[in-house]
């Protein structure tokens, strides 16, 4: 492999359709990026115990283990690459499940291959951006928690709390100014919420996923809290 295409973005996409997983290889490689291929849950461990990928585009319909099932398990073993579930299983409902499992995105099927491609070129410019603009001095204290938004890390106590991409992204928008409000619409932009009908909803539910990883009781937040009508504020004090 040549060194130029070695700095490519590395996806993994996996898959049980054959034809499926073989024309999004070859559009994803046409587009700048490697490419490799999996059939099931089993082949994507297999993949990922031995190389490093920058994303995953996951099918939940797959025999054996589900997409679904196979992104929360490797959410909560620690797992921080950005992962989009790819289904057939398309209303509002079935997209706040699969970001409640800890996925970055929801495509539902079937989707042009360039709109996928887009998605991954945003959560991919997300995390680039997220590291070139953090301040140097990033270091905020809030109740029992540090977060490091320099790299991306929050800990409470001794113990590090795992973040999705987007986990970090979120905190660090509200992390920019603690104590004040962040409009909706920021974190709608930071999310890829999709369609107006649905932003509200998948806002909120990507924020409850974060409640519930800092929050002693997410129902009567302390530290994230909501703004009726406008947006949030992260509450230092």
């Amino acid at each position: 492999m040549t060194s130029a295409k070695a700095n490519l973005p590395h996806i993994l996409l996996v898959d049980d359709d054959d034809r499926i997983r073989a024309l999004l290889k070859q559009y994803f490689e046409t587009k700048g990026f490697r490419c490799a291929t999996g059939r099931n849950a089993a082949e994507a461990e297999l993949f990922l115990s031995v190389l490093r990928f920058d994303l995953m585009v996951l099918d939940v319909m797959m025999p054996g283990e589900n997409g679904r099932d196979f992104a929360a398990r490797l959410v909560g073993s620690g797992e921080t690459m950005p992962i989009i579930l790819l289904t057939a299983l398309g209303n509002t409902e079935d997209k706040v499940g699969g970001l409640r499992a800890g996925v970055d995105d929801y495509v539902p099927k079937p989707c042009h291959p360039e709109e996928l491609v887009l998605r991954i070129r945003a959560i991919l410019r997300r995390s680039s951006a997220s590291e070139r603009e953090r301040p140097q001095a990033a270091i905020l204290e809030f109740g029992e928690f540090v977060f490091d938004s320099q790299k991306g890390r929050l800990r409470r106590g001794g113990d590090h709390v795992h973040l999705t991409q987007t986990d970090i992204s979120m905190l660090n928008c509200l992390a920019q100014t603690p104590n004040e409000i962040v409009p909706r619409e920021r974190f709608a932009a930071i999310t890829d919420a999709g369609p107006d009908s649905d932003r509200e909803r998948i806002v909120d539910v990507m924020m409850s996923r974060l409640r519930k990883k800092i929050e002693a009781d997410p129902r009567r937040p302390r530290h994230i809290r909501t703004i009726r009508g406008i947006g949030y504020t992260l509450q230092t004090n």
